[in-house]
């Protein structure tokens, strides 16, 4: 069965069908992982998105139990070169096109995604869709200059109850604006006890809980549609250590005073070199956004540079001069992808410990 996938600046590409057979329109984007699909997949920040799959054969190794990041995934799509129907793998439990199909994902094969690599580098990330080869070309077209995104991504894959994930040490408060299961299994690992709380808690529910510690999650879109969560980690400034990824970096940059825009093609891929400019140490990370933190911002703010992205120099780290709290954009807990900044994990588990004892010395 063919499908087609169409750009918002007219280019239709042609190849086959896999997975649901429903038609999606989603900003098209591309990551360049070598191996991760199954956790790619699952991320909640691919939320609505078309993800383009540079690596040329996708499915090998099929799909396991143990790899997803979610349990219910919101991928818009998956459009790759190459589709492996009969994986080979003693983890395999099922065939990515099988599994697409239970979650309700379409996909497309079969074309030149280095290609349309190329045509988001050139002009930016673009909106497309996924459609039947026998539907009208020009509907579709004018459908798709007419498509408006949704704003609540955040809202769709947040929890909507919170939740404990018992550990035996720290109590963290983990604030859920579309975790990877990656981020609470780091901090179980630590002995630190997690409760998961939704995106739009507000900073006396959290507090409630006496938390040693706050840890903000990754997750989709633009941060500025999130507005309460930014109020919520102003009141929270001063009061917990914070630890703040991806989304929650720039969350947690906002409320600090900077402010954010969107990348013209973003980054996403596991080999994003990124440098910290106190030690001059690069790490090799993984990454998953489309915003970053306006370096040009953090004059004038409590926040201080601590990493750069070695590529195009963008911000991927920041440290509150005045409080505990610190945070980075790419990603320590990988999944997929290298796991060279995995230490700092133990960088915001020190910090709690220097805060617990800092008030035990003031009582």
């Amino acid at each position: 069965m063919k499908r087609k996938l169409m750009l918002e600046n007219g280019t239709v590409l042609t190849g086959e069908a896999l997975g649901s057979t429903r038609e999606t329109t989603g900003e098209v984007v591309f990551n360049t992982s070598m191996t991760g699909y199954q956790e790619i997949l699952s991320d909640p920040s691919y939320c609505d998105q078309l993800i383009t799959l540079t690596y040329p054969l996708i499915g090998n190794y099929g799909i396991n139990r143990d790899d997803f990041e979610t349990l219910n995934p919101t991928a818009g799509g998956l459009i790759i070169k190459e589709s492996a129907s009969h994986p080979s793998n003693f983890r395999s439990a099922e065939t990515l096109d099988h599994w697409l199909k239970e979650k309700d994902i379409p996909a497309l094969a079969g074309v030149d995604t280095r290609m349309l690599t190329r045509i988001i580098r050139e002009y930016g990330t673009l909106y497309g869709r996924l459609f039947d080869e026998k539907d009208d070309e020009h509907e579709i077209f004018e459908e798709l200059r007419a498509f408006q995104p949704t704003r609540n991504k955040v809202k769709k894959v947040s929890t909507t109850n919170a939740y404990h994930a018992p550990g035996s040490g720290r109590r963290v408060v983990l604030i859920d604006f579309g975790a990877k299961h990656g981020i609470a299994r780091n901090l179980i690992q630590r002995g630190c006890d997690v409760f998961v709380l939704p995106y739009n808690s507000t900073a006396e529910e959290i507090l409630k809980l006496e938390p040693d510690g706050v840890m903000l999650s990754n997750g989709p879109g633009d941060p500025e549609d999130v507005p309460e969560a930014v109020e919520t980690l102003k009141a929270l400034l001063g009061n917990v250590p914070i630890f703040g990824i991806c989304l929650g970096h720039q969350l947690f940059s906002l409320a600090s005073g900077a402010t954010s825009s969107k990348l013209k093609f973003g980054h996403r891929g596991a080999n994003h070199p990124v440098k910290d400019v106190r030690s001059g140490r690069v790490d090799m990370t993984s990454q998953n956004h489309g915003y970053t933190i306006n370096r040009e911002s953090l004059m004038g703010t409590d926040l201080q540079l601590t990493h750069v992205n070695v590529n195009d120099g963008t911000v991927e780290g920041v440290q509150h001069q005045e409080y505990p709290a610190f945070s980075v954009q790419y990603h320590p807990e990988a999944s997929p992808g290298p796991d060279d900044s995995n230490d700092l994990f133990d960088e915001f588990t020190a910090m709690i410990d220097k805060h617990r004892a800092k008030k035990m010395t003031r009582v």
